[in-house]
């Protein structure tokens, strides 16, 4: 692989460069810049899709895109959400430290993006690529962390033609059992078909009730929002359980021994039991249910003395596949138990296909994955947090999220956090997954 300048470097060292780039979310076009120029002086054909902060968007192709090749699609993204108050470290470092590389983006989504990218430069030498049935492309887009409209949606709008995907690969699970309690028998990567629905509601209570804060009258607006959203924060969410979710707790259960094997195998004769377990765990309840999260509360005065007349507060709410938004929303309103206060949809997306398990391209790489790592096992599963994935999906086009390494407990936790950080071995073997599945699909008639 070549770096910024063209001259040869480690797969690590180009990462380092990058991660030290700063790209938080609207400010991706210097990060986006060095990129493009990894991709230009290694053999790549550069299209343009916006190429300013907010709107920054290339994609680097092996064949160019005006071949009209159907076109297998590795999507990332070049932001990165701020840096927090209490980083242990500079979050823009790139500091390696005993085979491990830290900051902003080393795992989400700059290191993701390094194993597709020396996936895809691996294969430049193949002496049968000329002969390829499909093209091979790096989408790299801006804001994802915050889903605005200068990213993948403006591709979608202005050059979805012109990219021609086939299929798309992007963000996803790594290695499961690694993360979970319990004896397995072997290991298992997880491939996401679907995830979850975003809807983004803001709450606001207007109140005529102002003055000074040393009289405390009756009712008055930040009181009146804090009791309704006591209520809803506190009511139990629902555990559901539908085909997705029970495939992904039989197909698990198939790793396990004891017990544990025949309740995860029967979640329906259990499911008393087996909600109250999975309560336990939120990153994997989260499967289970609808999830309303608080993230923000405001009002309209900074004044310690001064009641405010508006007081608001913003849920990140995340849908399962089947759930009626309107019935949700529905639903906070009844729970809310104040009709005065005002609920605004902020984001949604649209309704997804799920990317069927039948195709060549899933076959091809879970295959991949089994090559690399000769005692695994994959399987299809929902993802609770949203990606830019969704977007191809809600336009029929198959779209699978991967991230085919092992990852500690520490690593995954670290993903936002105050220390983010990847094994610099993981790069290497994520690479070689995607390299393995672009074999495969070069020889397919």
């Amino acid at each position: 692989m070549k770096s910024f300048d063209g001259s040869y470097s480690s797969v690590e060292a180009v990462l380092q460069e990058y991660v030290r780039i700063p790209s938080v979310s609207g400010q991706e076009q210097e990060a986006g810049n060095f990129l493009k120029a990894v991709c230009r002086n290694n053999g790549l054909f550069i299209s343009d899709f916006g190429t300013e902060d907010g709107q920054y968007n290339f994609a680097g192709s092996v064949f160019p895109l005006s071949s009209g090749k159907p076109n297998i699609v590795f999507l990332n993204h070049i932001d990165v959400v701020p840096e927090s108050d209490s980083h242990l470290r500079d979050p823009f470092s790139g500091d390696i430290e005993d085979g491990v590389i830290y900051g902003r983006g080393t795992i989400d989504n700059k290191g993701a993006a390094m194993m597709q990218l020396f996936g895809i430069l691996s294969i430049m030498q193949d002496p049968n690529l000329a002969q390829s049935p499909y093209n091979f492309t790096f989408l790299a887009v801006s804001c994802e962390e915050t889903q605005c409209s200068g990213g993948v949606s403006y591709v979608h709008e202005q050059h979805f033609t012109e990219l021609n995907p086939s299929v798309v690969f992007g963000e996803g699970p790594s290695e499961l059992t690694s993360l979970m309690e319990g004896e397995f028998i072997q290991p298992v990567f997880g491939i996401s078909v679907i995830h979850k629905k975003p809807l983004w509601i803001e709450l606001e209570l207007k109140s005529k009730t102002n003055g000074h804060g040393s009289i405390t009258p009756l009712t008055y607006a930040n009181k009146e929002l804090v009791a309704a959203l006591e209520k809803l924060t506190r009511k139990k969410p629902k555990a559901i359980y539908n085909d997705i979710n029970i495939k992904f707790l039989k197909d698990i259960a198939q790793h396990h021994k004891g017990g544990k094997k025949m309740v995860l195998k029967h979640p329906k004769l259990f499911r008393p039991v087996l909600t109250g377990q999975l309560r336990s765990y939120p990153e994997l309840f989260a499967l289970f249910t609808n999830t309303i999260t608080l993230t923000n509360i405001y009002s309209n005065s900074n004044a310690v003395n001064k009641l405010s007349s508006v007081a608001g507060a913003q849920l990140d709410c995340r849908l399962l596949p089947e759930t009626n938004e309107q019935e949700f929303l529905a639903m906070i309103k009844k729970t809310l138990k104040n009709d005065d206060i005002k609920i605004t949809v902020l984001k949604t997306m649209p309704n997804q296909q799920v990317s069927s398990t039948e195709t060549i391209y899933y076959k091809n790489l879970s295959l991949a994955i089994q090559e690399k790592y000769p005692e695994a096992k994959t399987m299809d599963m929902m993802m609770p947090n949203i990606n830019d994935l969704g977007s191809f999906r809600a336009k029929n086009i198959p779209a699978y999220g991967t991230l085919p390494i092992f990852c500690d407990t520490e690593e995954v936790r670290s993903v936002h956090g105050k220390n983010e950080h990847l094994h610099i071995s993981s790069l290497y073997n994520g690479a070689e997954v995607f390299a393995n599945f672009l074999k495969r699909m070069i020889a397919e008639e």
